[in-house]
């Protein structure tokens, strides 16, 4: 049976990741991200076809999400060479070009398992969407199936909502009242 995760302590990790430039190496853990907000999702692989809308959408909205006190993580069970490459192959090339974060490597597949993300019949994560607030707690998520794409306005309404510290009808938007 699956256990549930929002409400609770964000699961730890600790990955190796390539800058959002392509050139440099560094490694992540959970606790970096305290005291911020982080949008931590899951894509697939890399060179695939739906995944570069996703990350290069999340990446053109950076400074939202900066301006919302938020950091952004993406993660797949690729290699950090690979996230290298990918980063640094044009995106008329099927590339993604720089980005405005950073891509860590799930290359164990544990992360992936421990936010129950993780196909292991095929060896690759759903897409999956985490909010962790300041103190590390899940505050959301939400997993497609690897067909369909997410919505980054969508991410950044929940988070406004979570962020709004009161109770958001359906549809709440940024300036509505909290019930």
């Amino acid at each position: 049976m699956a256990e549930r995760l929002v409400g609770r302590p964000a699961p730890d990790f600790a990955m190796e990741t390539v800058s959002g430039d392509g050139q440099d190496f560094g490694s992540v853990k959970l606790s970096d991200y305290r005291g911020k907000w982080l949008v931590f999702f899951f894509y697939p692989l890399d060179f695939t076809f739906v995944c570069p809308t996703e990350i290069t959408a999340l990446s053109d909205a950076s400074e939202q999400f900066k301006a919302l006190d938020t950091e952004i993580l993406g993660v797949s069970v690729d290699s950090v060479h690979s996230h290298k490459a990918w980063i640094n192959t044009p995106k008329d090339s099927n590339g993604l070009g720089q980005l405005n974060f950073p891509l860590a490597s799930d290359i164990t597949k544990q992360v992936a398992k421990d936010y129950g993300v993780l196909i292991e019949e095929e060896g690759v994560a759903l897409r999956g969407l985490f909010i962790i607030d300041p103190e590390g707690e899940l505050k959301y998520q939400v997993v497609n199936h690897n067909d369909v794409g997410r919505s980054v306005e969508e991410t950044l309404r929940v988070l406004q909502a979570l962020q709004s510290g009161g109770l958001c009808a359906m549809n709440w938007k940024p300036g509505d009242s909290n019930l």
